[in-house]
Parts: structure tokens; C-alpha cells; sequence
């Protein structure tokens, strides 16, 4: 048998190929990243598996868990609404139910966007969609808490229970065209008191309705039940003084009598026959209207504004406690709420004359706003720019009242005339006062020239006056309306602001008012001066001529103060009714009158003879009899 060898050639091959598959080894071994990703792999995997074991653990202990939690939560439940029924009797099935919760139901019209709050029943926001305030923000009349509606309530078992604490179920469907918001407070499914709000497409008004069914038994109407309802208003205005002064509780009552709370402070009234409330904002406003009138209510108002700088939320607190009725121990009780605009061509679409609510003045100012400038500023604003429309407006009263002007021109050029004859009268008679006067009412008698003649015209000027300061702070229409550097024509308009506040004045300063100050001191500078030219100076009389003297510079400054915060469309009225009133006296001065032809008017005059009214021979009278006592009593003291 031939005996085996190793070759040498193959010895070297496996040596070879040994070193090769070391080297082969090498190369493929991990880097020290791979092999940190291999262990974290490996942590996944062992991770999983961990999770997994203990996920059937767990599961096997939740079963138990959530069988006992149930019989815990049931023993809970039944607690709790055994504790709900000793505090609120049958009422405590309300708050069973889904909607006891704090949520509210929102609805919106045109014009509307609203609010219904479970908690309470009540509307909890009021948005007016097409008006915005002095920030650009949109008008709220009801929001942030601001309102508080609740209607307190004796049960049968003798509790004391308020809605604003109880919770309403909502529901909204449709009736036609609009939209029912139903809130029960419900003490079973048939039994409940409602709150149900109808509101209109495009309408500020919403038909509210206060009823209950199946509570005869429930509730005690045998004593009296109230509703409780409060607002504080919010600020609007750049102003917030100017605001509140507008801000007010109007209210009708005893038939069609209108009467307000104080402007200012705290005020409280109670009344009877009530038809409606109305919690003014200035410009916007919050009314309740029975269906039937209030037998009676307690009304209260309190100023929230004491200091401009700090109190820059609210302007005032209005609440109202009003009965409601019961009838058969059941309550139907049907109201209206209005949420919109102050405005007389808005409020005159509704029933029971709500516009009165807008304070247009009483008497005989109210009436010619009415109508008279009502009507013409909405004509002339319809197709005219409404700064323009105010001038305009300004020039026709102007001119419809220019023949007053003319009265007293003509009346003041007469005692002017008769200076020289009077001063003659007081000089003769200067140890006799009573016969200085005497003759002189005789002369002015036959030369049919008097004080009062100059007087009594600007007397009728005075209702047209207030009633345009009583027109433009409450004219809807110039609101946010602007005009030449005026922003917005109801209120003050803006040259420059102040670092300081100025009492009365204000922290900044308006334009419009310093215009229509110097139009006035001009213009009382020609008229006082004529009248100081005119009527001589009487012994023992007050210095008529130093008091025009200081109503010289007293006007035009209190303009100048008392008009910086006010409305600049006020403003721009008394400056351009100035402007006016000083090219018709000089008009009247240099191409009507003649003063020459009315000396020889007089001097005829008193050639004529002159019969005495009633009230010149009673003063003639009484200065004969003043005369004789004076003299009897100087021969007593010889």
C-alpha cells in the first residue's frame, strides 16, 4: 500500500485560504455603531415582549377593577341625587339630565347673535352684528356676566329656589321663517317651566314668553314670585362721561306717562301700571315689554362711573323687580325684549311708543324735534353727506329764524336813536329817580321803542336752541359718521391728545368747539357792543354794561370747555349758526336798516297819540304810587 504524504504545495494552499477566511472574518465584523444598534434592537424586542406580558395582567385586573368602579359609581349616583332632591325637591330632576351642564346654545339672525345659557335659562350674550364700538369691536349688550335675570320661587314643600342655580334643557326648531329657543326647567318630562324666545329674520325685537305647565302643584303661587333683572352697561362711546350722561332707566307707565331715573348718582322709584323698562345705552338700548302691564315694580339705577381714568368698563347698574303672574297656580306671563339701536326710525316699528324712550326733550323742545328737525335731518342726510346735511340744516333754521334777528336789530337801532333824548330825561330829572323813569317808559312808549322789544324775539329763539342741543347728542344717524378731521360726528373730534387731564376740559383737544368760540365772542361782540351803545345806564339798576362786558369772554370760554367732550356735530352747528348769524346782522346793518329813517319814524310816532296796554298803565301806576309814598315820606322826616 503506498504510504500517504503531505505535499508542500498543499500545506501552503490551506494556509492560504485559512488567512483568507480570517481575513474575510475581519472585514465583516460589526462597527461599534452597528453593534450599538444591535442592542438597542435587542432592548425593543425584549421591551415588547415585556409590555405584552404585562397588558394580560392588566387586563385581568381591569375586569375586576371596573366591576367594582361600577358598583362604587352606582352607590355614587344614587347619593347624588338623593342630596340633590333635599336641596332642590322635584326640581332636582333637571339636574339629571344631559344639559346640566354650563354650556349655552348659540343662534344667530341677521342682525342678532345670541347666547342661551343652560345654567339660569337666560340669554348669556347679546351681539349687534352690524355695529361695532368706538375700538372697532363688535356691540355687546349682554356678555361677560353682565346680566343677571332670575325669577326667585316658593315650592309647595317649602323651599326658597332661584333660577339663575337651576339648570334649562334647551331645544331650537323652526316656526316658519323663524327660529323658537325653548329652555325648560323641567321637574318631569311634562311638567316644566319654559323660557321660550322667538326670534324674526332681520328683527332687533324677540317675543319672550315666561310659562309653566304641570307646576300648580309643584309651586307655591300663592306668594308673590319676582323677576329679578339687572344689566350693567357696557362702555361704547370715546367718551364714557359723555356716554353715561346718555345712559338711562326710561320707563312708561300708568297709561302712556314717560319718566326716567336721575342722570347721575343713585335713584330708586317704585311704580305701578308698568308698560315697559328700558335700559338705555346712549346709542343702543335693552327694553322689556309686558304684554300686560306690571302692577308694580321696584326700579333702581347707580352711576358706576366716579373716576373717567379708572371706571372704563361699565357706565351704569339698572335693575328692575317685577311681579310676575300666576294664574290657577300656573305662569303665562309674555313679554318682548328689544336688543338693538336708540334710533326713532327703528323704535317707531314697534308697538306702545318706544321711541319716546330717546330723550328728545320735554314739551314743547321734544315736539319740534319731532317734528320738525327729525324730519328734515333724515331728508337732507339722504342725499347728502352728513356734515354737509347739518350745514345745510344750519342755514335753513337760520334763515327761518332770521326775522327775530331782524326784531332785535330794528329794537336795539331804535333805543340807540332815543339815546341822546333819554340821557337828556336823566340828566333833568337826576334828583328824582321815579320821574327820570316815568318819562322815560312815556318816551319809549310813543316812540315804540322798548328793551323788552329786543328781548322778547331772542326769547323765542331759546326752544329752537334747546331742542338742537337736544337733537344732535341722541341722533342715531351721526354715529361713527365722519366729517372733515372728525372721525365720527357724535362724538368729540381730536387736533391733538394731552399727556394730563384737564378738569372739565378733558386730555386732549377738539377742534370744533374753538372754532365755534371765536364765531361766538365775534359775534357777542357786535351785539353786546350795539346793546352797551344803546340802553343808557339807570340809577339803582345793576351795571348792564360791565355784566355784557364779561358775557363778552364768558361765553365763548364756557363753549370752549363745557363743549370739548361733546358731540362735534353740536359743535359744528353753533359754529356755523355763529358764522350766519354775523353775516345776517350785517346785512341787516349795512342794507336794511337806516337809521336816519327810523329817527323820523320815532319823531312821527310821538306825535302820535299812544294808548296804553294793561300791563304799561299798571307800571305807570305803580311808579305814580311809588312816587307819592316817597314823597309823603320825605315831608314826615321835615
Amino acid at each position: 500500500m503506498e504510504e500517504k504524504k503531505f505535499d508542500a504545495k498543499s500545506i501552503i494552499g490551506f494556509v492560504l485560504i485559512f488567512g483568507i477566511l480570517l481575513f474575510m472574518m475581519w472585514q465583516q465584523q460589526p462597527t461599534p455603531e452597528e453593534l450599538a444598534e444591535q442592542e438597542k434592537q435587542a432592548q425593543i424586542e425584549a421591551d415588547k415582549k415585556a409590555a405584552t406580558e404585562n397588558k394580560k395582567v392588566l387586563d385581568k385586573t381591569s375586569k375586576v377593577t371596573t366591576a367594582e368602579d361600577y358598583t362604587l359609581g352606582n352607590t355614587n349616583d344614587s347619593l347624588k341625587v338623593e342630596a340633590l332632591k333635599s336641596k332642590l325637591g322635584a326640581f332636582a330632576y333637571a339636574s339629571t339630565l344631559p344639559s346640566a351642564k354650563n354650556g349655552a346654545t348659540s343662534v344667530e339672525t341677521e342682525v342678532l347673535d345670541l347666547k342661551f345659557s343652560n345654567k339660569g335659562g337666560f340669554i348669556s350674550e347679546v351681539i349687534l352684528k352690524e355695529f361695532v364700538d368706538f375700538d372697532s369691536i363688535p356691540i355687546a349688550l349682554i356678555q361677560d356676566a353682565n346680566e343677571y335675570f332670575n325669577i326667585t320661587f316658593p315650592t309647595a314643600d317649602n323651599r326658597i329656589l332661584n333660577t339663575k342655580d337651576l339648570y334649562f334643557q334647551p331645544t331650537v326648531s323652526k316656526n316658519g321663517d323663524n327660529t323658537v329657543v325653548s329652555m325648560k326647567l323641567k321637574v318631569s318630562e311634562s311638567k316644566f317651566l319654559e323660557y321660550r324666545y322667538e326670534l324674526k329674520p332681520k328683527e332687533y325685537m324677540i317675543d319672550f314668553s315666561i310659562r309653566s305647565e304641570g307646576l300648580n302643584t309643584v309651586v307655591n303661587s300663592s306668594q308673590e314670585i319676582n323677576l329679578d333683572w339687572r344689566l350693567k352697561t357696557h362702555r361704547h362711546d370715546q367718551s364714557i362721561t359723555y356716554e353715561n350722561r346718555y345712559t338711562r332707566l326710561t320707563y312708561m307707565y300708568d297709561g302712556e306717562k314717560i319718566d326716567k331715573l336721575d342722570q347721575s348718582g343713585e335713584d330708586d322709584e317704585v311704580i305701578e301700571d308698568v308698560r315697559w323698562l328700558s335700559y338705555r345705552q346712549h346709542f343702543f338700548s335693552t327694553i322689556l315689554v309686558a304684554d300686560k302691564p306690571f302692577g308694580k315694580a321696584t326700579i333702581a339705577s347707580s352711576d358706576l362711573v366716579q373716576d373717567e381714568e379708572i371706571d372704563t368698563l361699565f357706565t351704569k347698574e339698572f335693575s328692575s323687580k317685577l311681579p310676575l303672574a300666576f294664574n290657577n297656580g300656573e305662569a303665562d306671563n309674555k313679554f318682548q325684549l328689544y336688543f338693538g339701536p336708540t334710533d326713532s326710525k327703528t323704535l317707531k316699528q314697534y308697538d306702545y311708543d318706544l321711541e319716546e324712550s330717546i330723550p328728545f326733550g320735554w314739551g314743547i323742545f321734544g315736539w319740534i324735534n319731532k317734528q320738525l328737525f327729525i324730519p328734515l335731518f333724515a331728508f337732507l342726510s339722504g342725499f347728502l353727506p352728513y356734515g354737509i346735511a347739518i350745514i345745510v340744516m344750519t342755514i335753513l333754521i337760520k334763515l327761518m329764524m332770521s326775522f327775530v334777528q331782524y326784531k332785535q336789530f330794528l329794537s336795539q337801532a331804535k333805543m340807540r336813536v332815543l339815546k341822546p333824548e333819554l340821557d337828556e330825561i336823566r340828566a333833568k330829572h337826576k334828583d328824582n329817580k321815579m320821574k327820570a323813569q316815568q318819562e322815560t317808559m312815556a318816551l319809549q312808549n310813543k316812540a315804540g321803542a322798548s328793551p323788552l322789544a329786543g328781548c322778547l324775539p331772542g326769547l323765542i329763539q331759546l326752544p329752537v336752541f334747546y331742542a338742537l342741543f337736544m337733537f344732535f347728542p341722541t341722533a342715531f344717524d351721526l354715529r361713527q359718521k365722519s366729517f372733515l378731521w372728525a372721525d365720527d360726528l357724535s362724538s368729540y373730534d381730536v387736533i391733538a391728545e394731552l399727556p394730563f387731564t384737564i378738569p372739565l376740559y378733558g386730555d386732549h383737544v377738539s377742534l370744533f368747539p374753538i372754532l365755534a368760540a371765536i364765531a361766538i365772542f365775534f359775534y357777542m361782540k357786535m351785539t353786546t357792543g350795539q346793546q352797551m351803545a344803546s340802553q343808557p345806564t339807570q340809577e339803582g339798576m345793576p351795571d348792564m354794561a360791565k355784566m355784557m362786558k364779561y358775557m363778552i369772554y364768558f361765553s365763548p370760554l364756557l363753549m370752549l370747555v363745557f363743549f370739548n367732550q361733546y358731540a362735534s356735530g353740536l359743535s359744528l352747528y353753533y359754529f356755523i349758526s355763529n358764522l350766519i348769524s354775523i353775516g345776517i346782522m350785517l346785512v341787516i346793518k349795512n342794507y336794511i336798516l337806516d337809521e336816519d329813517k327810523i329817527h323820523a319814524q320815532i319823531q312821527v310816532n310821538k306825535k302820535k297819540p299812544k294808548k296804553q296796554n294793561k300791563f304799561q298803565k299798571k307800571m305807570a301806576e305803580m311808579m305814580e304810587q311809588a312816587e307819592q309814598q316817597k314823597q309823603a315820606q320825605q315831608k314826615r322826616k321835615k
